[in-house]
C-alpha cells in the first residue's frame, strides 16, 4: 500500500512520516489568531458558548460607535464661545464649559475669542527691528487742503461670535478697509492746524463713532474699544515749509498780544481824557450860562437906573469902562482941550508892580498944570460915584 493511500482509521491521523496531524495546523497563524481573540472575548462577555464571526463585527461596530460618541465632547476654555455648526448651519452658542455635540460629520464647533482685544495699525507697521510707516495709509488731505501724516492703532473685540463667523470671511482686513475710510473722512472734514494740535481727541473719537457705524451697518459683530492717535504730523518733504508757518502764527499770536496789552493801556488813558474833557466842557457851560445870566441881570438893573437918571448912569457907565481898560494897559495919552499939549503917562514906570507882575494903576499928582487938570477930571469922576443912588 502506498504511503499516501489511507489504510485503516489509524491511518487517517498520520502524515507521510508517521505522524498524527495537528488541529488547525492547515489554517494560517492570523486567523488562528482572530478565533482565539473572537473565543476570548464571547467568553468575557457570553460565557463560554458565545462564539461566531457575525458577533465578532457588531462588537467591533458598537466599540467603534462608542469612539464616535466619545469624540463629540469639547471643553469651551474661559472668555471663548463655541458655535456649534449643524451640517454648516448655526445650531447653538455655548459657554465656557464642557458641552457634547455630535460628532462629525453631523455638527463642528468653532471656538470664537470674546476677551481678547487685539489692535490693528493704520499707517505703521510694528517689527522687531522697530516700525515701518505705510505712506499710503498714512498720508490724508485735510479740510483746509493740506496733507497730514498720521497713524492710528484700532482696538476691537467680539461682541457677537455668530456675525463674526457667518457675516465677515476676513476680519481684519475689513477693519482695516473701514478705518482707512472713516479716518480720511474725519480728516477731510477738519483742518490741518486742528487736527494736529487740540482736535487730536476730538479727531480720534469722531474716528471711532462713524468706525462702529460702519462695522454694525456690515452686521460683522465687532466692537471698537478705542481709537488711538499715534502719531500727526506734517509729512516729511514739506517740513521745513511747515516749520515757517508755525514761527509765523507764533508771531502774529506774540503782536496780537502786544496790540491787545497796548490797547488796554490806551483805551481807559483815552476815555479818561474823553470824561475830563466831558467834564471840562459841563464845566466852561454851566460858567457861561450862569455869567450870561448875571450880565442879563446886572443889565436889567443897569436899565432900570438908566430910566431913574440916564445921565448919571451914562457918566458911571463910562467912568467903569475906562477904569476896565486903563487897568490893563501901561501907556495913556491925554489931549487937553484948548491946548496944544498932549500929556503922556508912562505908567509902568509911575506905578509899582505887584508881585504878580500886573501894574495897578494909582493917581499920582502931577507937578503941572496939565497934571493938575487930570487929577481935577479924576475927583469929578469920584463925585459922580458917590452921587450915583
Amino acid at each position: 500500500m502506498a504511503w499516501n493511500v489511507p489504510g485503516g482509521d489509524g491511518d487517517k491521523e498520520k502524515d507521510p512520516w508517521g505522524q498524527r496531524k495537528r488541529a488547525g495546523a492547515g489554517a494560517s497563524g492570523l486567523d488562528q489568531a482572530l478565533r482565539n481573540f473572537q473565543r476570548k472575548l464571547n467568553e468575557v462577555f457570553h460565557g463560554p458558548r458565545a462564539t461566531g464571526p457575525g458577533f465578532g463585527l457588531g462588537l467591533i461596530a458598537a466599540v467603534l460607535v462608542g469612539l464616535w460618541c466619545l469624540s463629540g465632547f469639547y471643553i469651551v476654555q474661559q472668555g471663548e464661545r463655541g458655535v456649534v455648526l449643524r451640517f454648516g448651519a448655526k445650531n447653538q452658542v455655548t459657554e465656557a464649559g464642557l458641552h457634547w455635540h455630535w460628532p462629525y460629520p453631523v455638527e463642528t464647533v468653532e471656538r470664537v475669542d470674546v476677551e481678547n482685544v487685539p489692535a490693528i495699525q493704520i499707517g505703521y507697521r510694528r517689527t522687531r527691528t522697530g516700525k515701518t510707516k505705510v505712506p499710503q495709509e498714512s498720508l490724508m488731505l485735510t479740510g483746509d487742503e493740506n496733507i497730514i501724516d498720521t497713524e492710528f492703532a484700532v482696538h476691537y473685540k467680539i461682541k457677537d461670535p455668530e456675525a463674526y463667523l457667518f457675516n465677515v470671511q476676513d476680519p481684519e482686513t475689513t477693519i482695516k478697509q473701514a478705518t482707512e475710510s472713516s479716518v480720511r473722512e474725519v480728516v477731510g472734514k477738519n483742518t490741518f492746524d486742528f487736527s494736529l494740535t487740540e482736535g487730536r481727541e476730538q479727531v480720534a473719537r469722531d474716528i471711532r463713532l462713524l468706525l462702529q457705524q460702519m462695522l454694525d451697518r456690515y452686521r460683522t459683530g465687532i466692537e471698537i474699544i478705542a481709537v488711538e492717535t499715534q502719531e500727526a504730523q506734517q509729512p516729511a518733504e514739506v517740513k521745513a515749509a511747515f516749520d515757517d508757518a508755525v514761527k509765523a502764527r507764533e508771531d502774529q499770536a506774540r503782536l496780537k498780544n502786544e496790540a491787545e496789552a497796548y490797547a488796554a493801556d490806551v483805551i481807559p488813558r483815552a476815555r479818561g481824557a474823553s470824561a475830563r474833557l466831558l467834564e471840562e466842557a459841563e464845566a466852561y457851560k454851566a460858567s457861561v450860562i450862569a455869567r450870561a445870566e448875571g450880565d442879563a441881570r446886572r443889565f436889567g438893573q443897569i436899565l432900570k437906573e438908566y430910566a431913574r437918571a440916564p445921565a448919571v448912569t451914562r457918566e458911571r457907565l463910562y467912568i467903569e469902562a475906562m477904569e476896565q481898560i486903563l487897568a490893563s494897559t501901561t501907556k495913556v495919552y491925554v489931549d487937553q482941550k484948548g491946548g496944544n499939549n498932549m500929556l503922556y503917562l508912562p505908567l509902568d514906570k509911575l506905578v509899582p508892580r505887584e508881585s504878580n507882575g500886573s501894574a495897578a494903576p494909582q493917581a499920582t499928582p502931577a507937578p503941572d498944570a496939565d497934571s493938575s487938570s487930570a487929577a481935577r477930571e479924576a475927583g469929578r469922576g469920584r463925585d459922580l460915584r458917590r452921587r450915583q443912588p
